[in-house]
């Protein structure tokens, strides 16, 4: 990369760059740790789903065997009239310009079972209300955990680009400062040195000027 005149201009145009490029980093950095805090609280959250859907699906699954053993198929007959859910609906939020996404619905309409009570035992009730609970924290653990991969490509987006601030771009920037400011200096000294020779050598003219004069006199 070429580098610029050593000038005023230049000068101050680099400090501002320097100035520029500092305050990037500054919020570059503050972006990340806000993100880090937001995939820290999600990791958590996500540990705490899992738990929740292993005991869940556990307890649905003993629920639906202990029907299957009182009802015999018809457990299976009356588990084929739950309708297919497509009420899931995906939508997006904002951290710090992030787009997460956030997954709402999953109830598919339905209040209760939609089979007959008549022929059908309070385990498969039970099963159908555990499986249902699962299916919400599936959807749960489906954009927390999206949420977290988002993050975490921002995250270390976000790191390269304040190292690359940090490490490149402000010592460049230090550098080049540095450069024209001595380059200036060096200018500023040579100057006055180029003052001091000419005032000396006008003064000796002036002396032998007046010594001529005096000497004209006489």
């Amino acid at each position: 990369m070429p580098q610029t005149a050593p000038t005023k201009s230049n000068l101050n145009a680099a400090k501002r760059s320097r100035t520029l490029a500092s305050t990037g980093y500054e919020l570059m950095d503050r972006k990340r740790n806000i993100l880090i805090r937001e995939l820290m609280s999600m990791i958590d959250g996500a540990k705490a789903l899992q738990e929740r859907i292993d005991v869940t699906f556990s307890e649905a699954y003993a629920s639906m065997r202990m029907a299957e053993i009182s009802m015999g198929g018809c457990a299976e007959d009356a588990a084929d009239t739950v309708p297919v859910d497509d009420s899931f609906t995906l939508r997006a939020r904002s951290v710090m310009g992030v787009e997460l996404p956030r997954v709402t619905g999953g109830s598919g309409g339905l209040d209760g079972p939609p089979y007959g009570l008549a022929s059908t035992s309070s385990e498969l009730d039970d099963a159908f209300f555990k499986f249902r609970e699962v299916k919400g924290l599936i959807a749960d653990l489906a954009e927390t955990e999206n949420c977290i991969y988002r993050l975490a490509f921002a995250i270390k987006k976000a790191q390269k680009r304040a190292n690359a601030l940090k490490n490149i771009v402000i010592p460049g920037l230090d550098s080049e400062i540095f450069r024209i400011s001595d380059a200036l200096e060096e200018k500023e000294r040579e100057e006055f040195v180029r003052l001091k020779v000419v005032k000396a050598r006008n003064e000796r003219m002036k002396g032998k000027a007046e010594e001529y004069e005096e000497y004209e006199a006489e």
